[in-house]
């Protein structure tokens, strides 16, 4: 019936996240040192991207929320192009020198936020359509950042 639909939409969003995010952790699994230093994507480097991150599974979960509870969310206050001045702030937020201080940091937002959404329920995700397109536009996001690490991992810059 209406609740497998509902279960089915819901185990895909978040389905969608994790496979995403699987893609760019293995993609900056392979870097080297120098290479988690060095400046590729804008003026970010894999240090950069992964305290960009971090930042956006806790505004993501902050903003499921308040989806949720039928608010906008507050993160779209800071709206510009490409978001450039909320991913300063979160970046300069989240960014740690240690590489697996970093990492852990990455894998707990990451956990959290997904522990979260498994605990919404199905239902939220067909009642509030906003919570999909919202967790749909960062695996897509992600998946993205995976190719940008891959080329810069293997070269292509």
């Amino acid at each position: 019936g209406t609740m497998d639909s509902a279960q089915t939409r819901k185990d895909k969003i978040i389905g969608g996240l994790v496979a995403a995010r699987q893609k760019v952790m293995e993609a900056v699994a392979l870097l080297s040192p120098a290479q988690q230093d060095e400046v590729f994507l804008g003026e970010w480097s894999a240090k950069d991207l992964l305290a960009h991150l971090i930042g956006w599974d806790y505004t993501n979960l902050e903003a499921v929320g308040e989806i949720r509870a039928g608010r906008r969310p507050g993160f779209w206050q800071y709206h510009d192009r490409d978001w450039q001045s909320y991913n300063a702030r979160l970046v300069a937020e989240h960014r740690r020198e240690d590489w697996g201080e970093l990492v852990a940091a990455v894998e707990g937002s990451h956990r959290a936020l997904i522990d979260y959404l498994q605990s919404v329920p199905a239902d939220d995700y067909v009642k509030r359509k906003k919570i999909g397109t919202l967790l749909r536009a960062e695996a897509k996001d992600e998946q993205e950042h995976a190719r940008q690490v891959e080329r810069f991992q293997t070269g292509g810059g």
